[in-house]
């Protein structure tokens, strides 16, 4: 069980901040202060708004701390990270959310957010999972630049991690920005770093400069504007030039880029430019779905059923015959994300001392997702959102928003967020009112 040390002036946050965490395998003490515990005890530190001004960088070199802001700011977000902080999140935080960061936090040793290649978890005994952890040993101790590609859910940060990991500048930070949850208008400056001009006096640091020596992965690349993309071309050539800046210094710094979007398409359109393709592009790993290994369904269900009887503090289950076939013939759309929302689920609604059935793990294909059935999708003519786009508009009518979000491997808010970015309005329908009126799982 993970043990966390909540720190919030403000205690009716505090307690409801509390309130959500604790019924999923996390013991929650709650504090408005940093010197009423011995924080080393713990594994993980939240601190809350007015608690962030405070004097607790030495902490996060003994143990992860994620900061909650209040009022975010892309300067604040800068400087907590690198003080030291694991992650930066603006409140109101979804309770997923929270949780994700709380168990990325607590994934690795304390005292370090460095970590070595046998603690970065790879699990799956298929050709493709061999293959796999063959080219990340031998490319990752190169660097040159990688570029991930593959569905949601495959694990491309996990292969970034792993190349990280293997390669010489594993001793030094990787630090990871998903370019698709920053504002277009401020991602330069978090990227890059801003010189000191009119209310920002004192200027910042960027989170390139911050992976100085290490490894910096943007995720959903894709998602990056033209004008950061010219830049990003600088720090792959060496050198990285702040927003107001008119100098460039020089930076040491291996980049990996993921997207799930066709890259190579979106270079031939103009969309992305095609000399920072061409750069980011010197080896490409492109990451199996989850039903094209087959042969790995089951041993990374087991893996990740341990993994979520520890957190939850459960005894281990087994998973039944029925539930293992079910396991077999699903499709996975959302890959192992929602394999691993699956299982946790499952455990969470199961009996002590029972087994996991199909019902549990709530997986049961129906017709209504064969006419968007992933293994009928050429990858080649249909690109991810495209078939986002079609899975949603052809189950929406029959799916609730959760069980839409389930199927994908995704939040709800990662749902509504993409629905506005693809322009796909949700329909009115008197069917989904009858379900949310009997009890649906919204």
């Amino acid at each position: 069980m993970i043990n966390l040390i909540l720190i919030d002036k403000d205690s009716n946050r505090r307690t409801e901040t509390a309130n959500k965490i604790r019924n999923h395998g996390i013991e929650v003490h709650d504090s408005s202060d940093m010197s009423s515990e011995s924080l080393t005890q713990f594994d993980c530190l939240v601190i809350v708004d007015e608690v962030i001004r405070g004097n607790w960088a030495g902490i996060g070199q003994q143990l992860p701390v994620i900061v909650l802001a209040a009022e975010p700011t892309i300067k604040e977000s800068v400087s907590m990270l690198q003080a030291g902080a694991m992650d930066y999140l603006a409140l109101p935080t979804e309770t997923g959310d929270l949780l994700a960061s709380i168990e990325r936090a607590t994934a690795y040793p304390k005292k370090s957010n460095t970590f070595a290649l046998d603690q970065v978890e790879m699990v799956g005994s298929s050709e493709v999972m061999k293959t796999l952890r063959r080219r990340i040993s031998k490319v990752g101790p190169t660097d040159s630049s990688v570029l991930i590609l593959g569905q949601s859910g495959t694990g491309k940060e996990l292969v970034a991690q792993g190349l990280h990991a293997s390669s010489d500048r594993a001793h030094a930070p990787m630090i990871t920005l998903n370019c698709a949850t920053v504002p277009q208008n401020l991602i330069e400056a978090e990227l890059f770093g801003a010189e000191a001009y009119g209310d920002n006096k004192a200027g910042n640091r960027g989170l390139v400069e911050a992976a100085d020596g290490g490894t910096l992965f943007l995720d959903e690349i894709s998602e990056l504007p033209p004008s950061a993309q010219a830049r990003l071309i600088q720090v792959a050539k060496g050198e990285n030039r702040k927003v107001g800046g008119a100098n460039s210094t020089p930076v040491n710094v291996r980049i990996i880029a993921a997207s799930h979007r066709d890259l190579q398409a979106l270079t031939e359109s103009g969309a992305f430019r095609s000399d920072l393709f061409y750069r980011l592009n010197v080896v490409s790993f492109n990451l199996s779905s989850l039903r094209n290994r087959h042969q790995d369904i089951l041993e990374i269900g087991e893996y990740l059923l341990s993994e979520s009887c520890r957190k939850l503090d459960k005894p281990l289950l087994k998973i039944g015959d029925e539930a293992r076939k079910a396991m077999l013939e699903y499709h996975w759309p959302g890959n192992v994300r929602e394999l691993g929302n699956a299982i946790e689920r499952a455990v969470i609604l199961a009996d002590e001392g029972s087994v996991i059935t199909k019902s549990l793990l709530a997986i049961e294909p129906d017709e209504s997702l064969q006419s968007t059935d992933p293994a009928t999708v050429d990858p080649a003519q249909t690109s991810l959102e495209d078939y986002f786009v079609r899975f949603v508009q052809d189950n929406e009518v029959s799916l609730t928003e959760t069980e839409l979000a389930e199927k994908l491997g995704i939040s709800r808010k990662s749902l509504w967020e993409r629905r506005q970015r693809l322009n796909i309005p949700r329909k009115k329908t008197r069917n989904r009112g009858l379900r949310g009126a009997t009890g649906s799982s919204n």
